[in-house]
């Protein structure tokens, strides 16, 4: 289940192309199952909805989508009893949970659900999945601080003081508390007033407006004269305090930098936003000509991006007809989303029903599929590790072995780091982002095949006799943090130019990183293996977000 722009940009049937085109897709999710891409709850995209019609919290959501299972099932009878797998992405961390939630409450659901498969997904609040993975982003991506040691050490620092340095043990020793965030003392902006991260609004609604902000706040500095000044400045700042400009947004920082000082970033950003920002209230910065970093995927410093619009397509006639979709109003990728007429998601965070999901899960079979793209800036899969340390499944807190198994996809690539217990998998897709299926189709494809629709034992712990092995062994270099690709790629709309920073760069920072690091351990070998291709029924489903107008 996930969103119907994703059927045409990332992993549907057919791929609309930059210029508006349509191709086939040999990515296709469709091939390896019977798919199904929902718009849902009423209101988003083509399911529409008057001002009375949208559900109130996350639990009506559950119930709604149950409903709409059980009216599924009397169109296709044989969906009752084919095992079905929920798939999603992003706030999909917070819907699916629901729907689950919904699932176990029912003496006699309508579906058999096998497995939920949720892709950077929300689970906590935005300082755990966004702001506190900010140094571990800084160390798969090191390029966005231009490989600078002592701006590393800052934000080390920062992290630390900020109270987002949370360690991981494997099984986890003890509850992984929320974090109490630390605002910016230095300037006073309304958005920071509104406390975002002391709330909870809707989810892209929140993401824009805080880049509107940031964006504002920029301040273009010459380089390199005013980088040393600004790193002068952070040395001056390191007295054992929160930074009074960022509070604990260390994101926005990271950002800040990269567009000032980092290349190609810095030539990449144009001033000009700002003066589009004066004149607009619909802003989605990682969208607009102006501004190259892309949140979504690391390395993508075009600008302006890739037009990915589906709108020509989906508002098509044909496509309308062929879909049996409404006409009474315009297809759109964003949307007014509020639940009743309070615009904010009133229901706690999933993660505070992680608990009670995986006790019914391990008791009912489904098994649970948590992954995250090692490109994405937005949610980092630090975000990911921490639900999974946090949740108690198989009567133990969390994982027993940090992951380190590496797998491939079908092109014999390495494919990123994968790992199972007890009815759980961690997946970690190298040189993906936010969007897998689109920035590395065959990866996703390959994953969702093996590890979500199969049963592929790589990465699996196994126990006998008091001996402990992992399916395909474990990889000291690959536990913690997995370093992302030299690659950064910059152009107008399409990749023109590829930059790598020096050899001697990278190599000093390769020896400089090692001792800043802990050694991981647990490490043992065993040969993987691989499972036949089935074709069961998947559901994945489109969550509106939030656009502000006025």
């Amino acid at each position: 289940m996930e969103r119907f722009i994703h059927s045409a940009v990332k992993n549907g049937p057919i791929h609309i192309n930059a210029d508006y085109s349509a191709s086939p897709n040999p990515y296709g999710f469709n091939k390896l199952a019977d798919y199904f891409w929902i718009d849902q709850p009423v209101g988003t995209g083509y399911a529409t909805a008057d001002a009375t019609g949208y559900v109130a919290d996350e639990d009506q959501i559950g119930k709604d989508f149950m409903g709409f299972l059980g009216n599924l099932v009397k169109v296709f009878p044989s969906l009752a009893t084919r095992p079905l797998y929920l798939t999603g992405e992003s706030y999909a961390g917070q819907y699916i949970p629901y729907i689950l939630k919904a699932y176990f409450d029912m003496p006699k659901p309508p579906v058999s659900i096998a497995k939920i498969a949720i892709g950077d997904g929300t689970y906590s609040s935005e300082p755990i999945f966004e702001l506190l993975p900010a140094l571990s982003m800084l160390e798969t991506y090191p390029q966005l601080i231009g490989y600078d040691q002592d701006v590393y050490n800052y934000f080390k620092a920062q992290t630390s003081f900020c109270g987002f340095d949370v360690n991981l043990t494997y099984p986890q020793n003890g509850i992984i508390p929320d974090n109490n965030f630390i605002q910016p003392t230095l300037r006073d902006i309304p958005f920071f007033k509104q406390m975002r991260y002391n709330t909870k609004k809707t989810f892209l609604m929140e993401l824009t407006r805080r880049g509107e902000e940031q964006a504002k706040t920029l301040a273009k500095r010459d380089v390199p004269a005013e980088k040393a000044a600004w790193k002068r400045d952070l040395s001056l700042r390191t007295n054992g305090t929160v930074d009074p400009w960022y509070g604990c947004f260390l994101l926005d920082m990271a950002i800040d930098y990269a567009v000032n000082f980092t290349f190609p970033w810095s030539e990449a950003f144009s001033f000009k936003m700002l003066d589009i920002l004066s004149n607009q209230n619909t802003l989605d910065l990682t969208d607009q000509a102006g501004f190259p970093i892309n949140v979504y995927d690391i390395p993508d410093a075009l600008n302006p991006k890739v037009n990915r619009d589906a709108s020509v397509f989906m508002n098509d006639p044909r496509t309308r007809a062929a879909l049996h979709a409404p006409t009474s109003t315009d297809w759109e990728a964003q949307s007014d989303f509020p639940f009743g007429l309070s615009q904010e998601d009133p229901s706690p965070m999933s993660i505070n029903i992680f608990n009670a999901l995986a006790v019914n899960a391990t008791a009912r079979g489904v098994g649970v599929v948590l992954f995250s793209g090692n490109d994405d800036m937005l949610i980092p899969h630090r975000g990911t590790e921490i639900a999974i340390q946090n949740t108690t499944f198989g009567g133990i807190q969390g994982f027993t072995r940090k992951p380190s198994t590496p797998w491939k996809n079908d092109k014999g690539e390495f494919g990123g780091v994968v790992h199972q217990e007890r009815g759980w998998t961690y997946g970690l897709l190298y040189a993906s982002g936010h969007l897998f299926g689109q920035s590395n189709p065959v990866s996703a494809f390959t994953f969702l095949r093996e590890f979500i629709l199969g049963n592929n034992p790589t990465g699996l712990v196994k126990s006998q006799g008091g001996s402990v092995t992992v399916v395909g062994g474990e990889v000291q270099s690959l536990a913690g943090v997995l370093q992302g690709g030299d690659n950064i790629y910059y152009g107008n709309g399409a990749t023109q130019s590829t930059y790598v920073f020096p050899a001697a760069t990278r190599a000093a920072w390769k020896t400089f990183i090692q001792g800043n690091q802990a050694t991981p351990t647990h490490i043992s070998t065993q040969a993987p293996r691989t499972t036949s291709r089935i074709h069961p029924p998947v559901l994945q489903t489109r969550t509106s977000r939030k656009r502000r107008t006025k």
